[in-house]
């Protein structure tokens, strides 16, 4: 299977470049964001639900944005728009950093940029469709995930050593230098292109969208798979800063790389025949590690097995094929859109719940229980999920179409 050369592909298409890179650069910005945030949250309070809640409770929000805001994926300038979204996590991450800033406001300026990452997510994988022809989309989102990985390795490498050395207040402020950098690339390296559909966003149009979406069957089964698993083992991972307070950089890195390793394998080395077979059992290994945790083993034993875990990451790859395939162009940024902002939200859902769990237990308990959750909603998922692989996308019917015009070709 030659991929190399399609790799290299991508970064010689006009915008790829640009737009990986400041993807690249807000993932990093994230990552040793959200490490300081959470251990300066738990610092301050001793509470793993707070500090869960402080590092993931933005994707809590993002319900609140594929609900009401969604229909501006598709109805926005992608420039201007994912400029002003990497500014607003700037100015919002500087203030985080502010000395004597209470919880309630930490929270609320917290939730405040879920709302705005729930719109980015639809813009960026909107505007990557129109970069790249529907033969290469899955070629350049699985780079953008290995990117991730690794961009994952080197913030929370680097968040551990500057919260430890330096101060989490200190890496806050590098992280919002590093949004304002992802801004500035933004701007200087897309083209201003016009919104890929006409009319204005709306909440009634985001919702006609989200039901003609939402009522395919197989659909709903892939989007249920993308969300709910990961959602709760997500949960497992943040819990890494109470479960191992002086180590938490080092798991959420062993993390990132089995996530490097999964996205590698799933979209680089296998065929798609056997890809496709593969969405189940990868999502079976993502929880499977963490049923060991209420042994509440040693550092070095928990990073191999989220390691191990963490490779099953890829089995988003399986099913972002899935979603492609079944969804008609003309929704594409919508349904792409919808997916981020369900996962991140199911990310936060799955963050304050194994808080709360492990309030109640400890984080070693929570992280077991939330790996049954996931693998137990996986099985029931299975049999849906063979259906849906052999199916294909659905005909947009004459009542859906000014909630989602056709997109530029």
């Amino acid at each position: 299977m030659r991929t190399t050369p399609g790799y290299k592909g991508l970064f010689r298409t006009p915008e790829f470049t640009p737009l990986f890179l400041s993807t690249a650069a807000q993932t990093a910005a994230q990552t040793l964001g959200g490490l300081a945030l959470g251990t300066l949250v738990f610092r301050a309070t001793g509470s793993p639900l707070l500090a869960a809640v402080s590092m993931f409770g933005s994707s809590l929000a993002q319900v609140v944005g594929a609900t009401f805001l969604m229909s501006g994926a598709d109805r926005l300038p992608p420039r201007a728009t994912l400029t002003g979204v990497a500014l607003a996590f700037a100015a919002c991450t500087a203030v985080l950093a502010a000395p004597g800033l209470p919880v309630w406001a930490v929270l609320a300026v917290v939730f405040a940029q879920g709302l705005v990452a729930s719109l980015g997510g639809g813009v960026r994988w909107g505007l990557l469709t129109e970069i790249l022809s529907t033969e290469r989309y899955l070629l350049g989102r699985s780079l953008f995930s290995m990117m991730s990985g690794l961009a994952q390795i080197a913030g929370f490498a680097t968040g551990g050593v500057l919260v430890a050395v330096l101060s989490p207040r200190t890496a806050l402020l590098l992280a919002a230098l590093l949004y304002a950098g992802a801004a500035l690339g933004l701007r200087l390296g897309l083209t201003a292109r016009p919104p890929r559909a006409s009319g204005r966003p709306s909440v009634r149009a985001t919702r006609r969208s989200n039901a003609l979406l939402w009522s395919s069957p197989a659909r709903r089964c892939v989007y249920l798979a993308l969300w709910v698993p990961n959602g709760l083992i997500v949960g497992c991972e943040s819990l890494y800063v109470s479960y191992a307070p002086e180590a938490a950089g080092t798991l959420f890195a062993c993390a990132a790389l089995g996530m490097f390793a999964g996205d590698v394998t799933v979209g680089r080395l296998l065929p798609p025949g056997r890809r496709a077979r593969l969405g189940v059992p990868l999502l079976l290994l993502l929880a499977g590690p963490y049923l060991l945790f209420f042994l509440h083993p040693p550092v070095p034993v928990a990073a191999v097995l989220v390691l191990v875990a963490s490779a099953g990451f890829g089995a988003g790859l399986v099913q972002q094929e899935r979603l492609v395939a079944l969804t008609p162009d003309e929704l594409s940024g919508h349904a792409l859109g919808l997916h981020s902002a369900g996962m991140l939200t199911m990310q936060g859902v799955g963050a304050a719940l194994a808080g709360a769990l492990a309030q109640l237990s400890s984080p070693g308990v929570a992280m077991t229980v939330m790996a049954v959750a996931s693998a137990g909603v996986t099985g029931m998922l299975a049999r849906g999920l063979r259906t849906a692989g052999k199916e294909k996308g659905d005909a947009v019917t004459d009542g859906a179409t000014d909630a989602a015009p056709a997109r530029a070709r």
